[in-house]
């Protein structure tokens, strides 16, 4: 039953995880972060796998936590913070930390933990009809799994302060217009342009692209000084890498190059 919660449909060079819990807007379950997290793992140890697609069946990606599955019960007092701890914060870590791109095409609704989700991949398109909403203060919580950190970074301080206060729905447009996420497209294109996207990615120098997430991640917390330095390093790394011969011989001998993704 637990693999029937995450889709996985492998293609030439990348992988696409589909949430499948449509009847519940596919919110977070334990079984469903377990099914989840289970995918990410198998893909990251698939040596062909180059990238990433993370989207949702049905009509929307993921209204965020299922409150009807054990995390709230009448009369008693939760312990969220454990329940962050053992699944939301893991689940965002290892998005994070992915050596592959990992792109979030967002259909219909991504609210509460299931937007964070989402902003927590590397490249976010959305269909013209997605919404995103930071829903935790109608419930009197804190935006989780990231959101704190990743809005300020993405659309500014005053926009954030008001999207996780007001708990208002930010359109695909909007979101795209303040920098929330890459793309919006039409709705019967998403997965047609999330797919063109993953194919491209799965032909690029993979180690390279994960040193960029690495370097950018580092970026949000070093000085100049430390990312300079960091930067040296993470070139020198490149530099030895086959990737990069490859691409510096395609480039003189001016052809399209052929890489391996490997360090």
């Amino acid at each position: 039953m637990a693999n029937d919660l995450v889709l996985t449909d492998i293609r030439a060079g990348y992988r696409v995880l589909t949430l499948n819990r449509p009847d519940r807007l596919n919110s977070f379950s334990v079984d469903l972060h377990s099914a989840l997290m289970a995918a990410l793992i198998a893909a990251e140890q698939d040596k062909s796998c180059r990238a990433l697609i993370l989207t949702g069946a049905g009509r929307g990606f993921c209204a965020g936590q299922d409150l009807s599955d054990g995390v709230f019960t009448q009369g008693k007092t939760p312990d969220l913070a454990a329940t962050i701890e053992k699944y939301y914060n893991p689940l965002v870590r290892k998005l994070r930390s992915l050596p592959l791109p990992v792109l979030c095409a967002v259909n219909g609704v991504a609210a509460g933990a299931g937007a964070n989700v989402a902003l927590a991949c590397d490249i976010v398109i959305a269909a013209r009809s997605a919404k995103f909403i930071q829903a935790f203060a109608k419930l009197g919580l804190v935006p989780d799994s990231g959101g704190t950190w990743f809005l300020p970074r993405l659309v500014g301080r005053a926009r954030a302060r008001a999207l996780a206060m007001l708990a208002e729905p930010v359109s695909a447009e909007r979101s795209e217009a303040w920098g929330m996420i890459w793309k919006v497209v039409e709705d019967s294109e998403l997965m047609t342009e999330a797919h063109a996207l993953a194919a491209a990615l799965a032909t690029q120098p993979t180690d390279g692209l994960a040193l960029i997430k690495h370097a950018l991640d580092a970026s949000e917390t070093n000085t100049l000084d430390a990312q300079l330095d960091l930067e040296r390093d993470l070139q020198g790394r490149a530099g030895r890498s086959a990737d990069y011969a490859e691409g510096v011989t395609a480039f003189l001998e001016k052809r399209a190059p052929r890489f391996t993704g490997r360090a």
